[in-house]
C-alpha cells in the first residue's frame, strides 16, 4: 500500500496541476492542501524550507516542483 503524499498548492498554479495529474496517472493517493484557502498551509510550506509551491511531501521529504526528485518521491511512494 501506498504512503499518503501530500501536495501543497494554489489556484491557477501550471505546475501544480501538473503534479496532481501524474500522480492521479500513476493512480498514487494524495491529500491536496491549498495554500490560498488555508495560511496554515504556506506555514507549514516555509518550514519545508520553500516559499512557493507545487510541494510534494512524504514521510518529512519535501520536494518543489515537477522534477526528477518528486519521481523518486512517488517511486518510493508506490514502493512502500
Amino acid at each position: 500500500m501506498s504512503k499518503q503524499l501530500i501536495v501543497y498548492t494554489t489556484n491557477d498554479c501550471i505546475e501544480c496541476t501538473m503534479v496532481k495529474k501524474v500522480l492521479i496517472e500513476e493512480g498514487i493517493p494524495f491529500e491536496t492542501r491549498n495554500v490560498a484557502e488555508n495560511p496554515e498551509y504556506q506555514k507549514e510550506v516555509e518550514k519545508y524550507g520553500f516559499l512557493g509551491v507545487p510541494v510534494t511531501v512524504m514521510d518529512n521529504r519535501a520536494v518543489k516542483g515537477f522534477t526528477n526528485e518528486l519521481k523518486e518521491l512517488m517511486e518510493l511512494a508506490k514502493e512502500s
